[in-house]
């Protein structure tokens, strides 16, 4: 079977290659890759330095975190069945495992030893054929189809606005107005689900998009770019969904009395900006502001995403996905178009 494999921290050696049909194991999928997800993760991964680890023992990594496929064979009593459409889950527990982990909640692994598809010393699901444990697998409503590509990063924010809600049951009063920050598919996913909570919401970002614009719009939300200052609105909840440390620091100084704001970029980038750190710390503490990181998912999350997916308009899960590559495409894949959202790669293709 052909499966993209690539070296972490060299461009030069992405390339698709014959890999042996896997073999699914006791308790575990056998399934036929559909669409493969591409995100600034993988772009770190290929042109990074230091980020990406493959296989113990292997030099390269079959890469890919946000998966699609159809279920091609289970195992009895699993709860699936061939013809299903499902998602593999991306983060598997330490060895140990530390308490979180026993707990079915590896994304809040405590010592490090967790283990990711895709990007962390397992192979990831881009290829024709992978398997994975039933239990790290999420069935969707068929009526998706390739939207459920989605489900990843749906996740990803479905567990955002999780820790977010824990946070406001701190108090007695309840957010009205959310900001999002940054509309990318990650962004318009928080968009979408902070709609579905009621929540008067407006997204910003760093320059004007029609097709963002439309977007953010056809929600009920609106559509800002500039400074986070300058919107006319005082947030409840934030989003950050860019990873720009800047920008974090600026919201400290615009957000409500008692606001939590939830990180879920990480910057890949090196920058230092003089920040008046007591001022800072004096918001914070004056204001009883939240600042809460949230990284990676748990299967209740996926179920949560995949939930939010089927309920949304299927038409408007269409317009995130702007472009589709063939899997000898994936490294254009990894370059930004001006009008891209959402890259999949087709690997029926």
């Amino acid at each position: 079977m052909k499966a993209i494999t690539v070296v972490p921290g060299r461009p030069d050696q992405v390339r698709v290659e014959e890999r042996p049909d896997p073999v699914p194991g006791p308790g575990e999928l056998l399934v036929e890759g559909r669409l493969l997800g591409i995100c600034g993760t993988d772009r770190d991964i290929v042109e990074g330095d230091g980020y990406g680890w493959p296989p113990p023992g292997c030099d390269r990594l079959v890469i890919g975190h946000e998966s699609l496929g159809t279920v091609l064979s289970a195992p009895p009593g699993s709860g699936f069945a061939e013809g299903d459409l499902v998602v593999g889950l991306v983060r598997r527990p330490d060895p140990v495992p530390c308490a979180p982990c026993a707990n079915g909640e590896p994304d809040f692994c405590r010592n490090g030893r967790y283990t990711e598809r895709g990007i962390k010393e397992l192979d990831g699901f881009g290829a024709r054929r992978w398997t994975t444990e039933a239990d790290y697998a999420v069935k969707l409503d068929p009526a998706l189809g390739d939207r459920g590509v989605l489900l990843e990063p749906a996740a990803v924010l479905a567990k955002a606005w999780e820790q977010t809600d824990l946070m406001f049951t701190r108090s007695s009063w309840r957010p009205r107005v959310a900001l999002v920050t940054g509309a990318g598919p990650i962004g318009l996913l928080a968009a979408l689900l902070a709609v579905r909570r009621g929540l008067e919401t407006h997204v910003l970002d760093i320059r004007d998009s029609p097709a963002k614009r439309a977007l953010v719009e056809d929600l009920g939300a609106a559509f800002h770019t500039g400074d986070a200052g300058g919107l006319g609105v005082t947030p409840d909840a934030v989003i950050e969904c860019t990873g720009n440390g800047p920008l974090v620091f600026r919201l400290t100084e615009v957000v409500a009395p008692d606001a939590v704001i939830c990180l879920t970029g990480i910057s890949s980038g090196t920058r230092a900006v003089p920040v008046a750190a007591d001022a800072v710390n004096r918001e914070l503490v004056l204001e009883n502001t939240v600042l809460v990181g949230s990284v990676n998912a748990a299967q209740r999350n996926f179920r949560q995403g995949a939930d939010a997916l089927a309920k949304a308009d299927p038409g408007w899960l269409d317009r995130l996905i702007t472009r589709r590559v063939p899997m000898e495409g994936f490294a254009e894949g990894l370059r930004e178009h001006g009008d891209d959202i959402k890259v999949v790669v087709d690997l029926r293709a």
